[in-house]
């Protein structure tokens, strides 16, 4: 770790180190099937603010998780990350034709090179996190693998995106909308934050995860604040697509000033988890106010 830098620094470097590792690790364009495996490079590099990876790099900062581990994990997370998306861009989701400032890949390539890329995508971010040896502990590797699989299933995003598809239109309490977004968002967050945690203490790691679950549901709150009153260029996606799409957020439920209030105290909250740790823990903290206070 290195405190000498500010935090815009640190998090450059950080999104460079994950981004070679992903380089390193999704197959050339060149290797047969080219178009497939140039859609998944299009799809999972050079691009996006790589929040996962930074929850990650900064959780392993705190618990002295090895280098090799933090990279496996975050490249795993933000290959997740990256499937998601390409799948909810398709027409039969969310119907995007932009992600991350450049047209979907679905609009790029076609459905079908689409649907293999966010199969391809996920199968590999397994194959990342199994590597034979990766962990010292064969425990340990087992329960990040676990780890992953529930925050990426029926249990976790999936299943958070299946409710939200389902609610389109529909009047939700603040109750369901934050249990759809702990699935949608918030579980894929927490397991990048708890993947960087994994050579901790238990104190640490029950710190990262109460610190994780409410910077991950904030993190969804500022999303739907952003919705409103961030432009297409600044957002890299379309704006305003939750409202016009009839979609329940945390603005349209509680209205806009309530939501700013919402995120506040969850990143309070986040801040509250951290507060028995020192120096170690000054990139979490970072990391929680750019989340929750980056456009507002």
């Amino acid at each position: 770790m290195n405190n000498a830098l500010d935090f815009s620094a640190w998090a450059k470097h950080q999104q460079s180190r994950v981004e070679e590792v992903l380089d390193e690790v999704l197959p050339s364009e060149n290797l047969a099937p080219q178009k497939l495996h140039g859609a998944m490079r299009y799809s999972a590099l050079g691009g996006g603010k790589r929040v996962r990876a930074l929850l990650c790099y900064a959780a392993a900062e705190l618990c002295s998780t090895d280098d090799s581990v933090a990279d496996a994990a975050a490249a795993a997370v933000e290959l997740i990350h990256a499937y998601s998306l390409v799948h909810d861009d398709m027409p039969c989701m969310d119907n995007d034709d932009l992600r991350r400032g450049k047209p979907s890949c679905h609009k790029q390539y076609d459905d079908a090179t689409a649907l293999l890329v966010g199969d391809a995508l996920q199968t590999l971010a397994f194959d990342i996190l199994s590597t034979p040896e990766l962990c010292s502990s064969a425990n340990q590797q087992i329960s990040m693998l676990n780890l992953l699989a529930k925050a990426s299933g029926s249990l976790g995003m999936a299943g958070g995106q299946a409710i939200d598809l389902d609610a389109v239109g529909k009047s939700l309490s603040q109750q369901e909308l934050e249990t759809m977004h702990q699935l949608k968002t918030g579980a894929l967050i927490q397991a990048a934050a708890m993947l960087g945690a994994a050579g901790g203490t238990l104190a640490q790691i029950s710190a990262v995860q109460h610190f994780a679950e409410n910077i991950g549901l904030a993190f969804q709150v500022v999303d739907d604040i952003l919705d409103i009153e961030a432009d297409t260029a600044t957002l890299g996606k379309t704006a305003g697509k939750d409202a016009d799409s009839n979609k329940p957020t945390y603005v349209s439920i509680l209205g806009l000033d309530v939501a700013k209030q919402l995120a506040n105290t969850l990143y309070q909250n986040a801040l509250d988890a951290l507060l028995p740790y020192d120096e170690k823990a000054t990139r979490l903290r970072e990391l929680a106010g750019f989340i929750t206070q980056r456009s507002f």
